[in-house]
């Protein structure tokens, strides 16, 4: 019988250089395959915009859940851990799974997994499908102001199920969306970040790699966005742009202050995650410097 290869996680703040370490982890460790936890990676179309592994990149070691999704398609942190998941389960069996991305919530999801939600109940289903969109919002919106602001109250689906969630388990839907199955999970997992001024630096030079490397162009040729998708930074300020809201140069300050801010949030949220070991990357250290202080950290050497 195979024992599975425990994975590793390797999270850090936008712009850090995580797509660079983990290729020297693959490189240094062997036998590693790594798989998406960013929320916009895993959309086609968003190559640029979401910093995805490039052709050259993914050559070097197999990759999972990288532009598997239109930009039509939802993707909550609960549907996305259950894709981890089973790409971690299939990987493990043959190669260390090494898991990397930014997206606080989505990586909790996949190692701390999402509380379970009520099942739903036919009898209230009835009901709700009988009611007006609007009464739905409204009633939801009472329940679960905060839950509400983040949801498309558009589409009715979303908005049944949610407000059932929040009427039959007696509490937000968005609440009980953000408990854990498991409080206390034993990770080898890391979290990468930079001086302050350095990640500033790094995010406001990415952007405009990003302008240089067609990004505009990229938007420009998305007919449909779901909600999960529009939420990518950037696409709000370049339609703004292509709309002529916005000149070039407001449109690039706007994307560097909300990726800053962004990065801030990152910052704070994984100041709270124990199960993260903390490791900072100096001025003057290679990836493949990084990449050997992580794997001594967690012990971990080539088979």
């Amino acid at each position: 019988m195979i024992t599975p290869r425990p994975p590793i996680y390797l999270a850090g703040q936008t712009g850090c250089g995580k797509t660079a370490v983990a290729l020297e982890i693959a490189r240094q460790l062997g036998a590693v395959e790594i798989i998406n936890a960013d929320a916009y990676q895993v959309y086609r179309g968003l190559e640029i915009l979401s910093a995805a592994p490039d052709a050259d990149e993914r050559e070097q070691c197999p990759h999972h859940l990288f532009g598997i999704l239109d930009p039509g398609e939802e993707c909550d942190a609960a549907t996305f851990a259950n894709l981890a998941r089973t790409a971690i389960a299939e990987v493990a069996t043959r190669a260390t799974p090494l898991l990397v991305g930014g997206s606080g919530l989505y990586l909790k999801a996949i190692t701390h997994g999402l509380a379970p939600t009520p099942k739903s109940d036919p009898i209230l289903r009835e009901k709700l499908d009988q009611r007006t969109l609007e009464s739905l919002i409204e009633e939801y919106e009472a329940l679960d102001p905060g839950g509400a602001a983040q949801t498309n109250l558009k589409n009715r689906r979303y908005v049944t199920r949610n407000l059932e969630i929040s009427l039959l388990s007696g509490q937000p839907a968005s609440q009980l969306k953000k408990e854990w199955e498991n409080n206390a999970p034993e990770l080898d997992a890391v979290y990468l970040f930079r001086d302050r001024e350095v990640i500033y630096d790094r995010i406001n030079r990415r952007t405009h790699a990003m302008m240089d490397a067609g990004v505009i162009d990229e938007i420009a040729a998305l007919s449909d966005l779901s909600a999960t998708a529009a939420k990518a930074i950037g696409i709000r300020e370049i339609k703004a742009h292509l709309a002529g809201e916005l000149s070039r140069e407001e449109m690039i300050e706007q994307i560097q202050q909300t990726t800053r801010r962004y990065a801030k949030r990152q910052a704070s949220w994984f100041k709270r995650e124990t199960a993260f070991r903390r490791i900072e990357i100096s001025n003057d250290e290679s990836p493949a410097e990084t990449a050997g202080r992580i794997l001594g950290e967690l012990g971990r050497t080539r088979p």
